[in-house]
């Protein structure tokens, strides 16, 4: 959680400093630099998971180097779920906190003409993006582990197509839709990194 909060306020600050450089009143600038500031986020999110996975590494080399059998206490995949869980509430949190604060008003969602789902809608999607913090941390620290680089382009990937198809909106089927649908196809590829199975599934289903 502390590594996201600290991508944030790095991006936040960076973005800050490009809109009040720049001339408000040129609409196109703005919206230009609106999206380099969510694709910078991104990505500044996906290095310091890097370099979160980095720190975990030495810790656990530390750890088992301490220890009486040589055996660490806590795996890489543990420490893989609890980082995407931290990442995906922080990043939720911040979310409701920016829902939360338009929702105090003034004014009324719609009343222009607008969608009245927006409250709605940034509920789910605040909820897609905690499950896929969550299975990206899988997936990355997977792919740190065993060299496949391209585990964390894929996992890079996602997260810039997640953000960017937020600027379909208020369309809100051109985000929700490719966003759960992602998270999909994540939870499937996490779930078989982790060593599940279908096999492993079938007994959970059926309290076996």
């Amino acid at each position: 959680a502390f590594f996201w909060l600290v991508s944030l306020l790095l991006s936040s600050l960076i973005w800050f400093i490009a809109v009040k450089t720049s001339d408000p009143r040129d609409e196109p600038l703005q919206k230009g630099l609106l999206i380099f500031g969510v694709m910078f986020s991104v990505l500044l999110q996906e290095a310091f998971r890097f370099l979160y996975y980095k720190l975990l590494r030495k810790a656990i080399e530390g750890l088992v180097a301490l220890s009486e059998d040589g055996c660490s206490p806590i795996s890489i995949q543990q420490m893989a779920y609890v980082a995407g869980v931290g990442f995906g509430l922080m990043s939720g949190a911040f979310s409701m906190i920016n829902l939360l604060a338009d929702a105090l008003g003034p004014g009324t969602v719609g009343i222009h003409g607008d969608s009245q789902l927006y409250f709605l809608t940034s509920a789910f999607m605040t909820m897609v993006l905690i499950f896929l913090h969550t299975f990206w941390g899988i997936l990355f620290f997977h792919g740190c582990e065993h060299r496949r680089w391209w585990e964390i382009t894929a996992v890079v990937v996602m997260h810039l197509a997640v953000s960017g198809s937020t600027f379909c909106n208020p369309l809100y089927v051109g985000s929700l839709v490719p966003s759960y649908m992602l998270m999909a196809a994540a939870a499937v590829w996490a779930y078989l990194l982790s060593g599940g199975s279908a096999q492993n599934l079938r007994r959970f289903l059926l309290c076996k």
